[in-house]
């Protein structure tokens, strides 16, 4: 373990990241009896749901009013209604908005047959629950997220009623408010629509599994491997920063909560080596966003993507696996091309540990990550059999070593843990099921889609580059399954339309949804870690950018070239596949860096920025063209740079 005193983030992790997450923001009592109550109904919630996932759930509007009604009330209890309210005290009308929540539920449950007779032909007590309900999810999306979504799902309702008045290719016959009201709570196309119940299954379970294993040292065994692994190289400490950052990245679904969980110690260490606190900052935001496209959990959405497209989670995990390699890869190629040009070395051998401690005091956590994906791959069993019993086997591992032991204490502190931490997912599911029924019953989706191609001209490549503009502005400040859901409704029908597969083009505007966490104005993951860095939030979003170049560009390459995902693709064309587009992001590495042995002219780096996307091509010809190229700039960068007496081999 590394026990090394290293400096202190510039600002306190804790304040970055209820500046930038407002998910963290919750109350802090002193009373126990509040705090009592607070933690046995969190408890129940994740009682609750691991009961479901092993022996069954009530029928699906039901157990969705039920995780809905749980997630509202804890929601009033935790979170003030201003940033500036008292954080100590459940005022009266928290309390009244948490009797309201229990009433929505506990209507459909005592008049279910009788909604369920009437067959979408509301009743004046169908009306009523319904706006409350609406009301207290807008509310409660609102002290969780903040405005942006809350206002968006105003702006779809006040459509589905006024969209009649619209002109062009946007009008629809329009909706008396009763028919949405009724769409939007007694079915399951609204507010209990595939969202929420997604979340009410998978969703839940594995942010439950995630809180688990972090209970248990996952994220400590994370950095101590990585550090390990990589820190005594060239620029240690950010290769650490990328390799532990992916891989709680994954796990936690969160991208600004794990920039400030890891970078609080990655950070320090990569500027204490001499990486600029700009550099460093965009490092670890670069590296906790791309967590959220990595297999296995790709932070659940691979889940949710399976869900929707209904096609077995193995093959969304499958493909998503190569452009995520490409993406760090071309991550690491520009942090190691940084630490070499500016002579950063890696830490001393006092700062890191053996593999073989790491592996001996915390290696056994590994066995319930294996265990899930032997589940999901090769059991046949649901996914949601697959996280229950993960999750039992992860409690039974950890108490194998005293390390990672956890009593009844701690268990219950994770259970807590897991359903506060699903909470923020879980309301903006419910808020985006307001925007999806709109546009189910409105057919906005495909209306949007004709608009985009309209302005596209029909032309794949113009309507990719809408496309991906539309998702990075309808992902800003949303959680990534959100952002998912969202993208997927709105944007992934135009190339669709482009006779695009489905699931390349849900892949594509997945990718650039949760890209917008990187690119300004509102990339909120640099800004958190600009805010740990000491440094510039636009500048870190903007190195963030460059080192996330393979992100931007790999969505386009696959498009064209399914192979990338490993569509269609015999034995050899996939090694091709692999090798080709290796070399293509380390040549994007290079030319964002613009150095190789010793500094790369601009012309030179334009020809290499040719010859990555010639390597990335579906044309065989093309793709052997950008092999020969990338040879020469090799040769010719070895010689300049020994010429220079800059140039050395360093591992």
């Amino acid at each position: 373990m590394v026990t090394k005193q290293i400096d202190q983030p510039n600002q306190d992790p804790i304040e970055i990241l209820e500046k930038y997450d407002s998910e963290s923001r919750f109350r802090v009592f002193s009373n126990k009896y509040v705090i009592f109550i607070i933690s046995f109904i969190a408890v129940a919630f994740s009682l609750y749901h691991l009961y479901t996932s092993a022996f069954g759930a009530p029928t699906t509007l039901k157990h969705r009013s039920i995780h809905v009604a749980f997630v509202l009330v804890l929601i009033f209890l935790l979170y003030p209604a201003r940033r500036t309210s008292n954080r100590t005290k459940i005022t009266w009308y928290d309390v009244l908005l948490t009797i309201f929540s229990l009433s929505t539920t506990i209507y459909i449950f005592v008049d279910y047959l009788g909604i369920m007779q009437r067959g979408g032909i509301p009743n004046r007590f169908d009306i009523l629950f319904g706006v409350i309900l609406m009301l207290l999810v807008l509310e409660a999306t609102r002290r969780v997220t903040g405005w942006p979504l809350p206002l968006l799902a105003i702006l779809f309702f006040l459509y589905a009623i006024f969209g009649r008045h619209f002109s062009g290719i946007f009008q629809h016959r329009g909706y008396d408010w009763e028919i949405v009201i009724n769409q939007l709570y007694v079915t399951t196309e609204g507010i209990y629509g595939s969202a929420i119940g997604i979340s009410a299954t998978y969703i839940f379970l594995f942010i439950l599994f995630g809180a688990i294993l972090s209970k248990s040292g996952m994220g400590q065994f994370f950095n101590d491997i990585a550090i390990a692994l990589a820190g005594h190289t060239k620029g240690g400490p950010a290769k650490v920063a990328v390799l532990s950052s992916g891989f709680l990245g994954s796990i936690n679904g969160s991208a600004i909560a794990n920039v400030v969980t890891t970078g609080a110690f990655t950070i320090p260490l990569m500027k204490k080596i001499g990486y600029n606190k700009n550099f460093a900052g965009a490092v670890e935001a670069t590296s906790s966003v791309g967590g959220q496209i990595l297999p296995p959990l790709m932070g659940a959405s691979a889940f949710i993507m399976a869900e929707v497209l209904n096609i077995p989670y193995s093959t969304v995990a499958l493909a998503a696996l190569l452009p995520a390699i490409l993406y760090y890869i071309g991550v690491l190629t520009q942090v190691h091309l940084r630490a070499t040009k500016d002579n950063l070395e890696g830490l001393s051998k006092d700062q890191i540990p053996k593999v073989s401690d790491v592996m001996k005091e915390r290696g056994h956590l590994i066995i319930p990550l294996l265990f899930l994906i032997y589940m999901l791959f090769f059991s046949n069993k649901t996914i949601t059999y697959a996280a229950f019993w993960t999750i039992i086997v992860t409690v039974i591992v950890a108490q194998t070593r005293k390390t990672t032991r956890m009593n009844l204490k701690n268990l219950l502190e994770a259970l807590e843990d897991g359903a506060r931490s699903a909470l923020g997912v879980a309301i903006t599911c419910a808020a985006v099921g307001i925007i999806v029924g709109v546009a189910t019953l409105t057919g906005f989706g495909l209306k949007l889609a004709n608009g985009i191609i309209l302005i596209g001209g029909e032309s794949l490549f113009l309507t990719l580059i809408f496309t991906m503009l539309a998702s990075i502005i309808l992902g800003m400040g949303l959680p990534s399954i959100p952002t998912y859901i969202i993208t997927s409704t709105m944007a992934a029908p135009a190339l669709v339309q482009l006779e695009v597969p489905i699931f390349v083009a849900h892949m594509f505007v997945f990718y650039f949804g949760l890209f917008a966490n990187l690119t300004p104005p509102v990339a909120l993951a640099s800004f958190a870690a600009s805010g740990l860095s000491g440094g510039n939030p636009m500048k870190t979003g903007f190195i963030s950018l460059r080192l996330a170049i393979a992100g931007f560009i790999v969505p386009f390459a696959f498009v064209y070239n399914t192979s990338l995902l490993m569509i269609d693709t015999t034995f050899v064309e996939g090694v091709m596949v692999v090798l080709t587009s290796v070399i293509s992001v380390i040549l994007l590495g290079i030319t964002a860096e613009g150095y190789l042995f010793t500094n790369v002219p601009i012309w030179l780096r334009i020809i290499i920025l040719a010859a990555a996307i010639l390597l990335i091509s579906p044309i065989r010809l093309l793709y052997i063209i950008g092999l020969v190229i990338a040879a020469i700039i090799f040769i010719i960068q070895w010689f300049r740079g020994r010429k220079e007496n800059q140039f050395t081999i360093v591992y």
